[in-house]
């Protein structure tokens, strides 16, 4: 259900998966989404789920109302992320920063030495608009330095799966070199990873890891793409009380 990531001591972050919670089909199971039709009741219980198996408090978790954009909130309290924005960041330890997704990226930073961390959702229309630059930025603003910043990008969909029309490659190509992609099939696609990845590269950031798995590819991943009506999983990262 769960896949640590190791972003340094003090540093707590991991991506879920979608096995292992009570949803029924098409959200079966361990969905976290609040907003795609699936019974309230359910969420609550996998959100709950999640946070013990990640040894948090699900009261303290941020969600975030996610539109494909580039701003940022910098959050003290779960109340703070209440408006549309797609990226946050705080420095306040045991408050868990969570990003949604089902085929764009979720994307989770820190600096441990500064104690700040950041997620962003960075889709095609986040990474064009260079919503995680954006979250670097928002993090140095609050002591952190890129040098120091360590990262994690998540399972999303690859380049060889992503298929989008020619012009929508090239446009997103125009600002982001790097995630122009031709799919398996020789079609035009879009590698968003390697978009972020190269964003992140210009910000400063050097520590990248990458989540090999796409997410249409894998069916223990939610994806929008693959299924339409279906779940959420989730990124977490948060800053642990006591630098434990």
């Amino acid at each position: 259900m769960i896949t640590t990531v190791a972003l340094g001591d003090g540093v707590g972050a991991a991506f879920t998966g979608r096995p292992g919670g009570v949803s029924t089909a098409p959200y079966d199971s361990l969905n976290l989404g609040g907003a795609v039709g699936d019974d309230p009741a359910a969420v609550t219980a996998n959100r709950r789920r999640a946070a013990a198996a990640l040894g948090v408090d699900p009261a303290r978790t941020v969600w975030m109302r996610q539109v494909h954009g580039a701003d940022v909130a910098f959050v003290t309290a779960p109340a703070d992320a209440g408006g549309p924005v797609d990226a946050i960041v705080t420095t306040v330890p045991g408050l868990v920063l969570a990003v949604l997704v089902a085929d764009c990226a979720p994307v989770l930073l820190a600096d441990p030495a500064a104690g700040v961390a950041g997620a962003a959702h960075s889709g095609r229309p986040g990474t064009a608009a260079g919503v995680v630059p954006a979250l670097v930025k928002a993090m140095c603003e609050r002591g952190a330095d890129p040098a120091r910043i360590r990262a994690a990008i998540g399972p999303a969909a690859c380049g060889g799966c992503y298929e989008v029309p020619a012009e929508m490659r090239d446009e997103v190509a125009a600002v982001v070199p790097a995630a122009h992609a031709t799919t398996s099939k020789g079609t035009p696609g879009l590698d968003i990873r390697a978009g972020i990845a190269a964003q992140l590269a210009a910000s400063g950031v050097g520590d990248v890891r990458v989540d090999p798995r796409c997410t249409i590819e894998t069916p223990d991943l939610f994806s929008y793409r693959r299924d339409g009506r279906t779940g959420r999983f989730a990124g977490f990262v948060w800053l642990q009380d006591g630098g434990a």
